[in-house]
């Protein structure tokens, strides 16, 4: 029989340069920019096309393509390692007949090999695993420390992530014993509720949410502070030893994770030593229905030879072991109708559109509505009331719509557009340049006075003492309170009526609202919850304008020009003050009797100090002290700290595990200065901390 004419092979390599393009530009929206366009069914179908081309035409295979290297590729903004051994990645099966060709290609490739059981018998031992959706690390301890973490990357070299992973509290800084040598391997994940929390807070702050818990993970990984990571709960499962010196290796995968659970890691308790093919499919039956009982995301299950001799015989491909899969689980999708599109306002301002659904079963719950996050993100889709979608509920606790069908759209159809006024209040709304969310910036507007009024009372603003959340609701829910001044208007016997409220928690609270009336100027700049300003940004303008009305007078040109104050900040309170609404709000506090003196002028800054004059940089960190502290350091000795690098930048402070701030400083000239230089330089100040 002739093989496959030219013309066929000419089309299939047309249609194969295609697919390497558009998998490499999805990999990179999926792994690199953490933004993926597409479910991973869709995803999935497109890998899977390629490689039935390249298995048909193995000419075609070209050392660039997505089916010859594996994992996401390393952006450059964190330091480098090349792993020991390689972290490849896995052939995907989504039936079982799938599943049972992938055992018998095993079968073939060990026949002829004495093994126990023998080759051609199906029981051979599987272990088998929960595919959990989270970011795959590498963690390698030396002599029973850990000594670095590092993500799969390219499956040949992965980022950094030490400082990171450090903070994850189920990830041990020493094992139960000094082991020489262990590289264990292992899945870092977001748990779901604790994404869906902070995925609402974001949204409420106006900040894109997370697609996925995955991306979550791996944008916490990747931040350069781990102060910052430390704040989000991370945890991790170990699903393998892959290097141990010093102790007799393990002969079984099972009893790798076994000995990693004696020192101190991780393990999922799902784990099971399969000894039938039955077993493996009751065992993915049993997952792929009980998933939405689990506090973290998995999208399949991962078999594995379990005795490492064997897996050792089968070997791998370029891309991926023979002696593992992963047997992925279907995708939760929905098709419904979009009613219509509402726009909410988060308690930042935020404005987000969400399509209203005629109710769907997904996942186990009923889906009415579905956030559609920005305009940006709606005029990408095209998501129009009446329209058909498919809604996915992946690796989303947080359903999303994956698809339009603009085929079934009515002919009157029309595309949807963002409201220029507030829905709550009707005051005007901005949209700052570079951003895809439109706020409202009026302080007292409905959607966003109870946060409003707790700003203005917290800690560092007004400090108004007694005037927590619970109160603060009543207040609101009962219409005593409209706008931020009305707590000025409160009298003992309206508040000593209140929930928990009494005679003297009354008086108690008068005596704070009226002591308020003489807090500094700083302190109200703070208090009103201008967007980019916070407590050192108040004092800043303090200083400079001396008075509230000059600071509501300041062009957006003057406010620039004042230190450590840039452009974006500048159109912030140009933003804020430009609302009549905000003009208003300190009309009216000046009327409830708030004096807003200037605060005391700042002593002349050290124009004899090692940083005088320069503008300073801070990238790395140095053990012993905050960011924050290393701030100061510079502007105690007469520098100017700015938080990303340009041609005005004089001195960069380069700290352990610099990110992509160092490379840039040394591609612009900018002088590095090194961790001990600085701190030598800054002096008796540099003593450590605590």
């Amino acid at each position: 029989m002739s093989g496959p004419s030219e013309a066929a092979r000419a089309k299939a390599a047309a249609r194969a340069e295609v697919l390497r393009r558009d998998i490499w530009h999805h990999r990179k929206r999926y792994y690199v920019d953490d933004d993926p366009v597409l479910s991973d069914a869709e995803y999935d179908a497109l890998e899977r096309e390629l490689l039935e081309i390249e298995a048909r035409f193995p000419g075609l295979v070209t050392h660039d393509s997505p089916t010859q290297r594996v994992g996401r590729e390393v952006t450059g903004e964190l330091p480098t390692a090349r792993h020991a051994v390689p972290m490849l990645s896995l052939e995907n099966v989504t039936t079982a007949e799938e599943f049972r060709e992938w055992h018998g290609r095993l079968m073939r490739v060990l026949k002829g090999w004495e093994v126990e059981p023998v080759p051609g018998d199906a029981r051979i031992d599987l272990a088998t695993e929960l595919k959990i959706d989270g970011v795959s690390i590498s963690l390698i301890y030396q002599d029973g420390r850990l000594e670095r973490a590092v993500t799969r990357g390219d499956g040949d070299v992965g980022e950094v992530v030490t400082a990171a992973v450090r903070t994850i509290p189920t990830v041990p800084l020493r094992l139960q014993r000094p082991v020489r040598l262990l590289e264990a391997r292992g899945e870092v994940y977001y748990p779901l509720q604790a994404f869906a929390e902070m995925n609402q807070k974001r949204e409420e702050a106006g900040e894109p949410p997370f697609a996925n818990p995955r991306n979550a993970a791996a944008g916490t990984l990747r931040l350069l502070d781990p102060a910052l990571a430390a704040k989000r709960p991370l945890e991790l499962f170990v699903w393998s030893l892959a290097r141990i010196e010093g102790e007799p290796e393990p002969e079984t995968h099972i009893e790798g994770l076994r000995r990693l659970q004696e020192l101190g890691l991780r393990v999922n308790s799902t784990n099971r030593l399969c000894r039938s093919f039955e077993e493996v499919e009751a065992y993915y039956t049993r997952w792929r229905e009980g998933r939405d009982r689990l506090a973290y995301e998995v999208d399949g299950c991962v078999v594995k030879v379990d005795s490492l001799k064997v897996q050792e015989r089968a070997g791998s491909t370029a891309r991926a072991p023979r002696w593992a899969c992963a047997w992925k689980f279907p995708p939760r999708q929905a098709t419904t109708t979009v009613l219509r599109i509402d726009v909410q306002v988060g308690r930042s301002g935020a404005l987000t559109p969400v399509a209203v659904l005629e109710p769907v079963r997904l996942a186990g719950t009923t889906i009415q509505r579905c956030t559609l996050h920005n305009e940006d993100e709606v005029s990408r889709k095209d998501v129009r009331q009446g329209d058909r979608v498919l809604i996915e509920k992946g690796g989303d606790v947080i359903p999303k719509i994956a698809k339009v069908f603009p085929e079934s759209r009515a002919a009157d159809s029309v595309p949807f557009t963002m409201p220029t006024a507030c829905p709550r209040c009707k005051a005007d709304v901005v949209r700052p340049a570079g951003e895809v969310i439109r706020r409202c910036v009026n302080a007292s507007c409905p959607a966003r006075l109870r946060e409003s009024v707790l700003h203005f009372a917290g800690r560092g603003a007004m400090d108004i003492e007694g005037l927590g959340e619970a109160l603060v609701e009543q207040l609101i829910t009962r219409g005593l309170v409209k706008a931020i001044p009305d707590i000025y208007d409160l009298d003992a016997d309206t508040l000593a009526g209140l929930d928990r409220m009494g005679k003297k928690s009354a008086a108690n609270l008068l005596s704070q609202l009226g002591r308020s009336r003489g807090v500094s100027l700083d302190r109200v700049i703070f208090a009103l919850g201008i967007r980019f300003v916070g407590e050192r940004t108040a004092q800043l303008l303090a200083q400079a304008f001396r008075s509230i009305d000059a600071l509501i007078d300041a062009t957006e040109e003057r406010l620039a020009q004042v230190h450590e104050i840039g452009e974006r900040v500048a159109a912030s309170i140009r933003q804020f003050f430009d609302q009549k609404e905000n003009r208003d709000l300190i009309r009216r506090l000046r009327d409830a009797g708030l004096t807003m003196p200037a605060p005391a002028a700042l002593e002349p800054a050290d124009t004899a100090g090692p940083f005088s004059g320069k503008v300073c940089v801070v990238t790395g960190s140095i053990p012993g002290f905050t960011r924050e502290a290393i701030k100061n350091m510079i502007r105690a000795g007469g520098g100017r700290v700015a938080e990303s690098v340009s041609k005005r930048t004089d001195l960069l402070v380069s700290g352990a595990d610099p990110g992509s701030k160092h490379t840039k400083a040394r591609d612009l000239g900018v002088k590095v200065m090194e961790a001990d230089e600085f701190l030598a330089l800054a002096g008796p100040q540099s003593e450590r901390e605590g």
